[in-house]
């Protein structure tokens, strides 16, 4: 089988040798272009020219972007590196690239790499097993951050990338997602578990403020762009990514609703798969649009606003879905979880219910929310967090996590027995109410 592939090595002194060995022999490739720059090649795997692209980390303006583009258009990537340049090859590693020979590799050897390239089906960049990051621990160590010894001491599942991923959704109108989130990594961290808590809310996150940290460098932001550069690693992540309590970092989001182009869908997912081997538990405050209207709009790979959230959602293996206790709440819950199985029909969420209170509702308000759900949406577990507006109040006003504001308030009781739910271990004090009806 002779593959038709597009050569983009940045004018590399090896270019002309290697495109001649290539052509000379029997590889079974053939050089259809010799592209002059990043646009040329996204422009000539769109129009369909090729089935794969052999490429260099010193090819101007490479990032996690232009390789989703080029698995959109179905052109398969292997990457090539000067012989003794470890930076290069650790960058194309790093950017997701699966297949990454030395520039002076055999002929057959760089077929073979391409053919592979093309029979794994183009795994979009950013697949977690195509990457390595190297010794995790002593990444961790060179940090200049006093906390980090105790941080990894703590984490004995930390870099073996088998971290869970929570993320934290909801439909709109505010049915509490940021209060749900902010307090499950507080009793996460709270129980020992090192935990990770990251806002990716496209249209404003407020976690920054919530916890007191300051907006104008946000984390993830931060790490989104050395991820789609390539040039993030578990220390880089563990840098954007400062304490708020023992075993509890955050990555701080974008505050202003007109930046959500800084976070990627591409780069998420190379921030996700990291955040696995920095943190035992990830919880991620996501978004709540689920809208991919983009497609109607572009006839070629369109920017996604929504693209974050839904990334994230797949890439999670537990989602919470947070509704608002009350007639209007519920109603938006109902549909949004229409609209979240028609987008990820694979996804079996956890309902919460937040602020729940007999006054909106009437008497034993768990009971009729747990029917109004189990009748309108087919949900027959729901937890149930109760509405306790006084320690929350005072938890944003001081900036500070209910575990050590207000370790007795119901609410809190409430989150630490839905952190224990979720780990699988007994539950401390009083567990949320879970209702199983049928």
């Amino acid at each position: 089988m002779n593959v038709r592939v597009l050569a983009a090595v940045s004018g590399a002194r090896w270019e002309a040798s290697l495109v001649a060995a290539l052509e000379g022999g029997a590889s079974g490739i053939t050089v259809v272009r010799r592209c002059v720059d990043l646009a040329d090649l996204l422009a000539a795997a769109a129009a369909g020219t090729a089935r794969a692209a052999l490429l260099s980390a010193e090819l101007r303006r490479l990032d996690r972007d232009a390789l989703s583009r080029l698995a959109v258009a179905r052109v398969a990537v292997v990457g090539l590196f000067t012989p003794g340049d470890e930076v290069a090859q650790t960058r194309l590693r790093q950017l997701g690239v699966a297949h990454v020979l030395r520039a002076d590799a055999a002929p057959g050897e760089i077929a073979a790499a391409v053919a592979q390239a093309v029979a794994a089906g183009l795994e979009p960049a950013g697949a977690a097993s195509a990457v390595d990051y190297g010794d995790p621990a002593a990444a961790l160590l060179d940090l200049d951050d006093p906390s980090s010894d105790t941080w990894t001491a703590d984490a004995p599942t930390a870099g073996d990338g088998t971290g869970r991923l929570i993320a934290v959704w909801g439909p709109t109108g505010a049915p509490g997602r940021t209060t749900v989130a902010v307090g499950l990594a507080g009793e996460l961290a709270a129980s020992g578990v090192p935990t990770l808590l990251a806002d990716a809310d496209v249209y404003g996150g407020v976690v920054g403020q919530v916890l007191g940290f300051l907006d104008e460098a946000p984390g993830l932001a931060a790490a989104a762009r050395l991820a789609n550069l390539g040039q993030l690693d578990l220390a880089a992540l563990a840098r954007v990514a400062p304490t708020a309590a023992p075993r509890l970092r955050v990555l701080t989001g974008i505050s202003r609703a007109d930046r959500w182009t800084e976070l990627r869908p591409a780069a998420l997912e190379a921030v996700w798969s990291l955040a696995r081997g920095l943190a035992q538990v990830t919880v991620v405050d996501c978004g709540f649009c689920l809208e991919q209207d983009e497609e109607l709009s572009f006839d070629t790979a369109a920017p996604r606003r929504n693209g974050a959230t839904l990334a994230t959602l797949a890439a999670a293996d537990t989602v919470l879905a947070v509704g608002a206790a009350d007639p209007v709440g519920v109603q938006r819950l109902v549909r949004g979880l229409g609209e979240l199985g028609d987008v990820l029909p694979a996804t079996a969420p956890q309902v919460v219910l937040n602020k729940v209170r007999r006054s909106v509702v009437g008497a034993d308000p768990e009971a009729q929310l747990a029917g109004a759900l189990e009748r309108y949406a087919g949900v027959r577990d729901v937890v149930f967090l109760p509405y306790d507006r006084e320690p929350l109040d005072a938890a944003v006003q001081q900036a500070r996590l209910l575990t050590e504001l207000a370790p007795d308030a119901p609410v809190r009781l409430a989150l630490a027995g839905l952190a224990a739910t979720l780990q699988g271990r007994p539950v401390p004090r009083r567990r949320p109410r879970l209702l199983r009806r049928g």
